[in-house]
C-alpha cells in the first residue's frame, strides 16, 4: 500500500496556543515529523496544542498510538490538546477508543479555538 508521507507544520496563534497542521497519512513512518512539531508547538510554555486535521488523509493504530504519546508528553506540562477537522471515520475512531475524552473534537478551527477561551480573547 503507498503510503502518504506526513507532513506536520506549526502555526502560532497567541503566546499561549499553537496549531499543528497535519497532511497526509498519520503512521509510525510520521512518528518524527509529529514529534519534532509537537516539541515546536510545546516550546514556548504553550498551554493549548490544537491539532488540524483537515488535510489527514489516513490514519491507523499507529497513529492513534503517537497521539497517545502526545497527550501522555502534554499532562504533565499542563497542556490541553484539542482536534479539529476530523472526517466522519476518524471521529468515529476517536470515540470507540475514547480519545475523545481526552483530545476534545471540534468541527473547525473557530470552535476549537473559542474552547481554548481565556488564552485566545
Amino acid at each position: 500500500m503507498y503510503e502518504n508521507p506526513l507532513v506536520a507544520s506549526v502555526r502560532s496563534v497567541n503566546d499561549n496556543a499553537s496549531i499543528i497542521e497535519i497532511q497526509g497519512d498519520v503512521t509510525a513512518n510520521g512518528e518524527g515529523a509529529l514529534m519534532e512539531a509537537y516539541n515546536q508547538a510545546s516550546a514556548n510554555d504553550t498551554e493549548f496544542i490544537l491539532l488540524n486535521f483537515s488535510n489527514m488523509e489516513y490514519m491507523n493504530s499507529s497513529g492513534i498510538g503517537l497521539l497517545v504519546t502526545i497527550l501522555i508528553r502534554a499532562q504533565p506540562q499542563g497542556q490541553k490538546l484539542l482536534a479539529y477537522g476530523l472526517k466522519e471515520h476518524f471521529r468515529k475512531t476517536f470515540e470507540l477508543t475514547r480519545l475523545n475524552e481526552a483530545i476534545k473534537c471540534y468541527s473547525s478551527e473557530k470552535e476549537a479555538l473559542e474552547a481554548a477561551v481565556p488564552a485566545i480573547r
